[in-house]
């Protein structure tokens, strides 16, 4: 059907690992996704499908029911078109142009030094294959796959109420095979903006650019109770609190690239006396020692070095750099508080997710997520004090729902009793902390009975993302028997 780019494509089922090595072969990264859509759109009206998309450009298609099941309910089959490009600061890609190169790693399928983008796209090949397969009894299908929906859920926003005819929605983002989610975080992006002056006239001093990477990073909701560290607020506390005997200038702090991902790699600007480089080299060994030992069980590969620079801008007053630090430092983040209700499931969190200094400002861009929205209200509390007292502007936006949870719902009903029946045993009914789109879908369409499933990704958001192999044969397993086991209207 599709020329094979890897090995992943002779994977079995053949159906999703065909289409999931075309998608790995087409960028989409977030804001990126029109070449994938493209071909999407092509593949589906070659096949004879009804095919549409909507002034945001979210792709609707259609597929007739199976002879004999069009007085079945409707369905829809929800994806999103976009993934998180994060690569390793070894590894030469551009995910605009460049393909996802993807291989076999035991029981895994992973990718060279980026993101491989199981996160949406193993669901996206699901839902495409359905859109193939011949053999699969099913009612009136549509399949919605929307764009953007990492770096805002810009598509899921601009969903409207008429487009979709289905009375059930199973969303396929989910990312552990066995579990049911009925229920997900909503979130709001915080920017905070502190003003900072620069001095008139800089010292002769020494440049010294401090790297602090290897971490493993993640996805900022389903990751953040893993004790996953975050290079921005490690690299603010030796600043703050470990270089307090060596008088430096702080000329510039930026790190992490994306508010939903646990930043992996810090960056600071500093210059100091000549006199003191080698205090500096000592101090930064031993603080290095010190955080390796601290997260000996969680990051093995942290390094922290300087390497000597040129002064690129100006430092900053002693005043401002006194207020950056401070305000890094005591920023909250991960985990803010457990879920009463749901054993093990996090209720509230925050991710500092990227920093970066201009000529005359510095920003700080954080994602909080919680279950509840006393809880977020909370955090965006914290927030505005923590501004306050550091003379910063904030401003909160991108605020999406939570989904919540409904426990009578037909289709959750229906699916743990055809899990049951295939494997003997019951799935874990779950609620996620991170964002699924589904929480937004309830607005236009408020009635529309929804479940999210899927088979086991780890570390997405991160290098280290991998899906596992024979979970995507369960996967479609129950996808297809699903589906065959919807109710009539």
């Amino acid at each position: 059907m599709f020329t094979q780019h890897s090995d992943i494509a002779q994977l079995e089922p053949k159906e999703i690992w065909q289409f999931f090595d075309q998608i790995c072969a087409i960028p989409h990264p977030s804001k990126h996704e029109e070449a994938l859509a493209q071909f999407i759109i092509n593949w589906a009206t070659d096949q004879g499908l009804a095919v549409r998309r909507d002034q945001t450009g979210n792709v609707f298609i259609k597929k007739p029911a199976t002879d004999g099941m069009s007085h079945i309910t409707p369905v829809v089959l929800q994806a999103h078109i976009d993934m998180v490009p994060q690569k390793n600061d070894d590894t030469v890609h551009d995910f605009t142009t460049d393909p996802i190169r993807p291989y076999i790693d035991g029981e895994w399928v992973t990718a060279t030094g980026t993101t491989l983008g199981a996160d949406n796209g193993m669901g996206m090949a699901s839902c495409l294959a359905v859109l193939a397969a011949k053999d699969i009894k099913h009612g009136p299908l549509e399949v919605l796959l929307t764009i953007d929906e990492e770096a805002g859920m810009t598509g899921a926003f601009g969903l409207e109420a008429g487009y979709l005819e289905g009375e059930i929605l199973l969303n396929t983002d989910s990312e552990q095979e066995g579990e049911i989610y009925m229920g997900c975080a909503g979130g709001v992006d915080a920017t905070m903006t502190l003003p900072i002056q620069r001095v008139s006239e800089p010292q002769e001093q020494s440049v010294f650019s401090l790297t602090l990477k290897g971490l493993k990073g993640g996805h900022s909701g389903v990751d953040i109770h893993t004790g996953r560290a975050n290079a921005n607020k490690l690299l603010s506390r030796f600043l703050k609190n470990y270089l307090t005997d060596i008088p430096f200038q702080l000329i510039n702090f930026k790190g992490g690239s994306l508010r939903n991902a646990i930043p992996r790699e810090a960056y600071a600007h500093i210059s100091i006396a000549s006199e003191h480089e080698t205090a500096l080299v000592t101090h930064i060994n031993n603080y290095l020692n010190l955080i390796s030992v601290e997260l000996a069980s969680i990051e093995t590969t942290i390094t922290f070095e300087a390497t000597p620079s040129v002064l690129t801008d100006y430092p900053m007053t002693k005043q401002s750099a006194q207020q950056v630090l401070a305000l890094l430092n005591a920023c909250p983040n991960g985990v803010i508080r457990m879920s009463d209700d749901i054993e093990g499931v996090v209720e509230t969190s925050l991710n500092m997710g990227v920093i970066n200094t201009y000529d005359t400002h510095f920003e700080v861009l954080c994602l909080v997520r919680s279950l509840i929205d006393s809880g977020r209200s909370d955090v965006e509390g914290q927030l505005r004090s923590l501004a306050e007292l550091a003379n910063a502007e904030i401003e909160f936006s991108g605020t999406y729902p939570g989904w919540k949870p409904e426990p009578n719902s037909n289709i959750l009903h229906i699916f743990r009793d055809v899990y049951e029946g295939i494997y003997g045993k019951k799935p874990h009914i779950m609620v996620i902390h991170a964002g699924l789109e589904c929480g937004l879908f309830k607005k236009p369409y408020p009635n529309m009975d929804m479940i999210s499933f899927g088979p086991t990704i780890k570390f997405p958001h991160s290098p280290d993302e991998k899906v596992k192999i024979d979970t995507v044969g369960l996967y479609w397993q129950q996808m297809k028997a699903i589906l065959e086991n919807i109710p009539a209207k």
